[in-house]
């Protein structure tokens, strides 16, 4: 077997061994085009890896816990991350590492490095996997590169990659990866440059940006664009960014933002005969390799080198959106999710808070039908404008988790892939703090001298200082939404919020997990990084929780806001009861039709199942998101209005725990949900309390019955249904054995 293969000689073996990245720019070398020096790590030696360290078939474990097209991109994250772990704890095979180690040091003599993915499929012209698989740029040293092509074969198994090739109907089960390590040359301008338009035949394109490339791929930095004539090379338009502040460069590990001199900042990184000779080099790689190319360059010394190109997918799919070739990468890099974070903390969730308490001001009640009217457009407006900030901005933020997590298992190898979880539990959620508000007023009530064991309460009927109280949460947190919006509830959403104290004040307090190890593992994490990179490490771990943190706050957020709305549809649809005739009542009846095809942040509902397949199902696989063990009675949520049934001791189960729903959980004894994943809301709340879940359990509100008793295993991730005595023993419905 050929495990190592000099770049300039690559093309001689095919891209089933070299990968197409090597394949083409082998070819370039062949013609006299100028490609940074490498050597080419062969899909054999990624084959080799995979089955003497048994990876292949935990692969497979892993990706049929579930059937792949239910996996919602939260459950296919998990995955992946597992896999990945799986590649950057497994030992290498002593003969594979030899043969690596001893071809690769006489590459890697101290200067800086770039791993890159040479994935057989990527770059031909049916489908290019561009920025689905990894690279890493100025790597150093032997052990250093050895482990990135193992971070490179494990990026075979991202989430991007995966859901890539569900979305081509590939299979997602098999497939091999060869991987390039090139000299980093560090170019003084660099860019990407399009032979053909995706959006205009008749034209190229050229981009470009100070510093490295990856601040261009990654989106971090905004490049200058030049359109050009593709049969004359002529330049058509210069559209310069809104500024040019920063660039990326190399860094004492990985790369780093500079800024940039106000002169340098103030011109174009190219002049036009640049740019021209740019497009040229684009046109010639579009003869050589036979279709229009995506050609990534580097300008080093008044020298272009080609660091990769690759046919432009998007042509050949009719209707496709050039913007999706033009910047295909759709992992955030940090520096952009840093920027993301202060946007989103100091100025939406400001302009959003202000947004509800204007609505809150307003008394409906003394609204005429046409004053109504045009409120509840204006809240209708309201949401679909926060709704589309949710997609947009706080929905990619997640992904501060996804990079702080792989961050901590590049740098601990930890031998559970979701260790870093602990280092983010207990980071402060609006949810638990409104929790504990409610655990507060729940033992006001308890130590009231009329309380007796709750007799002396009622929802009608409150002490003046409870009721006080209970005004005061309202004002803080807003009605339960949940309340508000089911609108076939028979108490009003005062009164259900009054039953959920007076369930809690009549038992125990639900304790808080406890902050186990995160000392020790932060010490740990950060003595992982170099003293020169422990600023980073730093940034990340504080990335990571402010993401987690969002996680479960926007939802809190735009719970408060949705609950504005639903307060004017309730008196919109209360008027029209009452009337029901007259012009402002057909304009209420068509803003409220408005509000049933509005568009929302829920998930989708679960998909029917068939009850006769599962019935005597005894046991349900699904995730461990929550470590610990509890038996009792289920109670199963499918509207809104079943939470108001859920009694102390019983486990919650649902399509999702959307955390407009968490006021409930401290009644809880464990969550079971069909939706999957570590980071979905019902996850994050459980651990916060130290509660056993269990998430992506197929069809869980089909197969279990309100009622139904049930051990819920948070470590294995086991349902089981009907009695356990051999595992908690007689007498214990109800109890719960947590790890916190």
């Amino acid at each position: 077997m050929t495990f190592l293969v000099p770049l300039a000689r690559a093309g001689t073996h095919g891209e089933s061994v070299v990968g197409g990245k090597a394949s083409a720019l082998a070819r370039m070398v062949q013609n006299g085009i100028l490609v940074p020096d490498g050597l080419c790590v062969t899909a054999e030696a990624y084959g080799v890896f995979v089955s003497e360290a048994g990876l292949f078939e935990r692969i497979q474990m892993t990706l049929q816990c579930k059937p792949f097209s239910e996996m919602r991109w939260e459950e296919v994250w998990d995955a992946a991350l597992r896999i990945r772990n799986l590649f950057l704890t497994a030992p290498w095979p002593p003969a594979l590492y030899e043969a690596l180690a001893t071809g690769l040091e006489r590459f890697v003599d101290g200067g800086p490095l770039v791993v890159r993915s040479s994935c057989p499929e990527e770059d031909s012209r049916g489908a290019s996997f561009a920025g689905l698989h990894d690279s890493y740029v100025n790597v150093r040293g032997l052990e250093s590169t050895l482990d990135h092509i193992k971070r490179v074969w494990a990026s075979l198994w991202s989430d991007g990659a995966l859901l890539y090739r569900r979305e081509r109907e590939a299979d997602f089960r098999s497939g091999t990866m060869a991987v390039l390590v090139q000299r980093l040359v560090s170019g003084e301008v660099s860019g990407v440059a399009f032979s053909q338009s995706p959006l205009v035949a008749s034209e190229g394109v050229v981009e470009a940006v100070y510093g490295l490339n990856q601040g261009l791929v990654d989106g971090t930095v905004e490049p200058d664009h030049w359109r050009l004539d593709r049969a004359s090379g002529a330049i058509l338009s210069h559209r310069p960014p809104e500024g040019r502040p920063s660039c990326l460069g190399v860094g004492p590990s990985g790369v780093r933002t500079v800024l940039l001199p106000e002169a340098r900042a103030a011109r174009p990184p190219l002049g036009p005969e640049e740019v021209a000779s740019v497009f040229a080099l684009a046109r010639r790689m579009e003869s050589l390799l036979d279709s229009p190319q995506d050609l990534e360059w580097t300008l080093a010394k008044g020298r272009v080198h080609v660091l990769q190109s690759r046919p432009i997918t998007t042509l050949e799919a009719p209707g496709a959106s050039g913007n999706d070739a033009l910047h295909k990468r759709l992992h955030r890099s940090y520096d952009n999710l840093c920027a993301l974070r202060q946007k989103i903390e100091t100025r939406l969730l400001p302009e959003m808070a202000d947004a509800t308490e204007e609505m809150a001001r307003v008394c409906l009640e003394t609204l005429d039908d046409g004053a109504l009217v045009r409120e509840l457009r204006h809240r209708l407006e309201i949401n679909e404008t926060w709704v589309g900030v949710y997609w947009s901005e706080f929905i990619p933020f997640a992904h501060g988790v996804r990079l702080f997590g792989q961050a901590y298992n590049d740098a601990v190898k930890p031998d559970d892939p979701f260790e870093f979880t602990l280092l983010l539990t207990h980071t402060p959620l609006v949810g638990m703090a409104r929790n504990r508000r409610l655990g507060a007023l729940a033992a006001q009530m308890r130590e009231h001298p009329d309380w007796n064991g709750g007799a002396g309460f009622s929802v009608a009927s409150l002490p003046p200082e409870i009721e006080a109280a209970v005004s005061a949460f309202i004002e803080d947190y807003g009605e339960l939404s949940w309340a508000v919006a089911g609108g076939a509830l028979a108490q009003s959403p005062r009164q259900t919020l009054v039953s959920l104290i007076l369930e809690m004040a009549a038992h125990p307090p639900a304790p808080e997990a406890t902050a186990r190890d995160a000392s020790t593992l932060e010490e740990r994490f950060l003595g992982s990084f170099p003293i020169e990179s422990r600023e980073y490490a730093q940034g990340v771990l504080a990335l990571g929780r402010s993401s987690y943190r969002l996680r479960d706050d926007d939802n809190i957020y735009m719970g408060r806001l949705e609950a504005e709305l639903f307060r004017a549809v309730a008196e919109g649809r209360r008027r029209l009861e009452q009337k029901g005739t007259g012009a402002d009542a057909e304009g209420l009846r068509g803003e409220l039709e408005r509000f049933g095809s509005r568009p929302t942040i829920q998930s989708a509902p679960a998909r029917d199942a068939e009850k006769a397949s599962v019935v005597t199902a005894r046991q349900i696989m699904g995730q461990p998101a929550g470590q610990g063990l509890a038996r009792g009675r289920a109670r199963v949520i499918r509207s809104p209005g079943d939470l108001a049934g859920l009694a102390y001791g019983e486990i919650l189960v649902c399509d999702v725990v959307e955390p407009t729903m968490t006021h409930v959980v401290p009644l809880a004894a464990g969550i079971v949900e069909r939706r999957g994943g570590m980071l979905i809301h019902g996850a994050i709340i459980a651990r916060e309390y130290g509660l056993p879940c269990v998430t992506g359990v197929p069809d869980a509100t089909v197969r279990i019955a309100t009622g139904d008793l049930l051990t819920v295993d948070g470590y294995l991730g086991i349902v089981t249904l009907g009695e356990t005595d051999e595992i908690f023993g007689e007498g214990t419905a109800g109890c719960v054995k947590k790890d916190c």
